[in-house]
């Protein structure tokens, strides 16, 4: 594809050079970059693509494009004979430049785009089965991995890829026939422009609490609120969540954005009335059409009747029947998502992927209010993120939770012990049982060892994770296969 054609629809570019020439790839990793590649230099977080500018014309570039402000030493370095574009923010850039160069991927399907603090992936993952039961071919882009129906593609290292592979996935699910695709698109992914010129059709808004405020992600709540509500200025029809104060405040915030709302305990559009909830399900009534309905679904806790309801809301504006959507639901598993861990022991063992003071509440009253023995909760705090939930969390746990054991989770670059540390401070407060165990295996084979059946051990934090990341590096760390292990008498101590 030509030049000119990629940089369509990017305002107050500046250009030096030949817009006609034939580009074949365009990537910002300079890694990447080969004969006839379009190199996207962006100003990151912990490097500045700026600095491989001779790396990428040296490997074959035939254009680069540099953020507004460049120094003219380093465009004095360039060749004649590369194009050089100046854009006003080249994170937008890129966007654009791949929605062009991938052919616009996103007009050719139904785009169904969620955020929220919690709930968007198993949102995400109701969605697709209940269109699946309808007969769609849908693609599946989130925190845990990329689908085209059953196939997965890959697992996910961020919940919304950077715009270039995005458009990239699109472009195989429009090869692969999908008519539907549903994305979670977090905070970071619209603040950073990853799904600019996304062509969305229906937006979901599950809930809004604390969460990514750090350095490297958002300064404050409010930075973190109006990143979100970038996603509803882009599409056409959305549902959000009546019963959270944030999100029922959207429909001032973007009128012209057709809104309908759904809960359980304020005035909504979708109404679920008649609650059940069990240890192993959830069920309750939801009015479909002109229809009382009654929907169960098998992952236990409140919180679910929320995903539910956001699901069946995007399947009934799709066309979807009830009867398909009951079935869907009742069948769809999420993993790490208040996933059972099945063990010979047949001790009550939950993976949840809470790592946030919110959903560490719901996960621990969800399962307070119908275990009949204690509930054992393992958790830590990733590392390089917010340390202010820290404290909180170990309050959290520490007032609802029977037992704590405080642990590592992702320490990252961070001493696992200072993590652990601020935790403990927050239990502290609280009068509830707990220990330190900075090993994660050793935390989880103590909550092995003291669990009964009637308890139920929650391990929280990692969900569907298989990895450990300390220091840069992902150490392999399945908690299915180290529960197993460690029950089945195989887990090197």
């Amino acid at each position: 594809m030509q030049l000119k054609e990629i940089l369509v629809g990017i305002e107050g570019l500046k250009v030096r050079g030949n817009l006609d020439v034939e580009i074949t790839h365009l990537d910002k990793d300079s890694r990447n970059i080969k004969e006839n590649g379009l190199f996207v230099a962006i100003k990151g977080f912990d490097s500045d693509g700026h600095d491989y500018v001779e790396n990428v014309i040296s490997q074959g570039a035939k254009a680069v494009v540099l953020q507004e402000g460049v120094t003219a030493e380093l465009i004095k370095k360039i060749p004649a004979e590369i194009t050089v574009v100046i854009a006003k923010d080249t994170r937008y850039a890129l966007a654009i430049c791949s929605c062009n160069f991938y052919q616009n991927p996103s007009r050719k399907f139904k785009l169904i785009g969620v955020t929220g603090t919690k709930g968007k992936t198993t949102t995400t993952f109701m969605i697709k089965k209940i269109l699946e039961k309808a007969g769609k071919k849908v693609g599946l882009i989130g925190t845990i991995a990329t689908y085209i129906g059953d196939k997965k593609l890959e697992d996910s290292d961020r919940t919304t890829p950077e715009s270039n592979k995005l458009q990239s996935i699109f472009a195989q699910m429009v090869e692969a026939g999908c008519d539907t695709v549903v994305m979670e698109v977090s905070s970071q992914s619209l603040k950073l422009h990853r799904v600019a010129g996304c062509d969305f059709d229906i937006g979901v808004f599950t809930n809004f609490s604390e969460d990514h405020i750090s350095p490297k992600e958002h300064p404050n709540m409010e930075d973190y609120y109006s990143s979100k509500v970038q996603l509803f200025k882009m599409c056409k029809t959305a549902f959000i969540n009546a019963d959270d104060y944030h999100v029922a405040k959207l429909p001032k915030l973007v009128p012209e954005c057709n809104i309908t709302t759904y809960g359980i305990d304020n005035f909504c559009n979708v109404l679920a009335k008649d609650i059940t909830i069990t240890n192993s399900y959830v069920d309750f009534k939801v009015k479909i059409g002109m229809k009382n309905e009654r929907m169960k679904t098998c992952i236990p806790g409140r919180f679910s009747v929320y995903n539910s309801l956001a699901a069946i809301c995007v399947a009934e504006k799709l066309g979807v029947t009830a009867e398909q959507m009951k079935e869907a639901l009742e069948e769809v598993r999420v993993p790490g998502r208040s996933e059972l861990v099945n063990n010979k022991k047949d001790l009550t063992i939950m993976l949840d992927y809470a790592h946030s003071p919110e959903s560490l509440e719901n996960i621990l009253n969800a399962v307070k209010s119908y275990t009949r023995g204690r509930v054992i909760c393992v958790f830590g705090c990733g590392g390089d993120r917010d340390p202010g939930k820290r404290p909180i969390m170990g309050e959290i746990s520490g007032r609802i939770a029977d037992f704590t054991i405080i642990t590592s989770d992702n320490p990252r670059t961070e001493d696992p012990q200072k993590i652990v540390d601020q935790i403990e401070e927050g239990i502290k407060k609280t009068k509830g049982q707990y220990i330190v165990v900075v090993d994660r295996i050793e935390a989880i084979r103590e909550a092995i060892k003291m669990a009964d059946k009637k308890d139920i051990v929650v391990l929280a934090g990692k969900g569907h994770e298989p990895y450990q990341e300390i220091n840069g590096i992902k150490y392999p760390f399945d908690e299915k296969v180290i529960v197993n292990s460690i029950i089945n008498g195989t887990q090197m101590k």
